[in-house]
């Protein structure tokens, strides 16, 4: 049984969640897994870990490699194991595609191999390469191949990337998965407030951000040698801040730009969590109703 909560900014929630049905927090954000990226991922400070034990923080560092596919086997591997502790595993965070890889299991879209991938587009480079590819997928997976054009490279490299990684087409696997590979009876709880509180709270968090040493813990990053090229270094709020130390605009503007993506960001998140079915949407002000349906989920058996 595990309580999965929805939500871009959910520490006030989840803490008491796991307090109140023994229970350990598995995260769900895909920059925390990153170390030294602290600030910018709004990641539960020392006293909330001391608090409840938190999982999947911390993992890598900012130039290793962490998709869906990782998280996907870390997140259940962790699941399993609290399940065996007699443990509830509280999945919380906003990065809709973890937690739908971790409910649901994986499609095509989360199987990825860099090196596969760069070493298909190598062979896609070279005097009708394209075509090339075109006639391979062809042979392994006919289906992909009848409706992707000969010249569309992209969508045939990641169809002979799936089938290289995997053994079996990506045809094959989009129409028998429809996500069936869903081994836990969870509970979905999405938090949700009126829009322009919601814009509210993320323009005060951008201001504490900053005075709690932002653009401090960018520069760190980068005097480690992380390159601002990387897929971590390039993530909201880290590249607007990288931005601004290369010269870019006035430090102001700059956190402007930051609040404002970051509200386009949670209105995405909103439509994502959405066509999710079965979530209960709550206010995250509300303890005692989303604790109170917690502890009715898991008294239901």
């Amino acid at each position: 049984r595990a309580p999965v909560e929805l939500d871009p900014d959910y520490r006030r929630s989840h803490i008491p969640i796991a307090e109140s049905c023994h229970g350990e927090i598995i995260g769900a954000d895909s920059m925390q897994v990153y170390r030294y990226m602290d600030i910018g991922t709004a990641k539960p400070t020392a006293e909330e870990q001391a608090r409840i034990t938190h999982h999947l923080i911390d993992v890598v560092d900012p130039d290793q490699p962490f998709d869906a596919a990782i998280y996907y086997k870390m997140a259940r591997e962790q699941a399993n194991q609290l399940i065996l502790d007699g443990k509830i595993p509280i999945v919380a965070g906003g990065t809709g595609l973890y937690i739908r890889a971790f409910l649901n299991g994986l499609s095509g879209d989360a199987i990825k191999d860099n090196d596969v991938r760069e070493r298909l587009r190598q062979a896609a480079g070279n005097k009708e390469g394209a075509a090339e590819l075109h006639a391979r997928l062809m042979r392994v997976d006919p289906q992909s191949a009848d409706r992707i054009h000969p010249n569309d490279s992209f969508r045939i490299i990641r169809a002979l990337e799936v089938y290289e990684i995997t053994g079996r087409p990506l045809s094959s696997i989009q129409h028998s998965h429809q996500f069936q590979d869903a081994p836990y009876h969870a509970q979905m709880i999405g938090l949700t407030m009126a829009r322009d509180r919601l814009y509210a709270r993320i323009n005060d968090r951008v201001e504490k951000m900053m005075a709690s040493g932002f653009v401090n813990e960018v520069e760190q990053l980068l005097q480690k040698g992380y390159a601002p090229s990387l897929k971590s270094m390039q993530s909201l709020g880290y590249r607007h801040i990288v931005e601004w130390i290369n010269g870019g605009k006035h430090l102001t503007a700059t956190v402007e730009a930051i609040k404002r993506d970051t509200r386009r960001y949670a209105k995405r998140q909103l439509t994502w969590f959405k066509k999710e079915t079965g979530t209960t949407w709550m206010a995250p002000d509300n303890q005692t109703s989303i604790c109170t349906s917690v502890s009715r989920f898991l008294q239901d058996g």
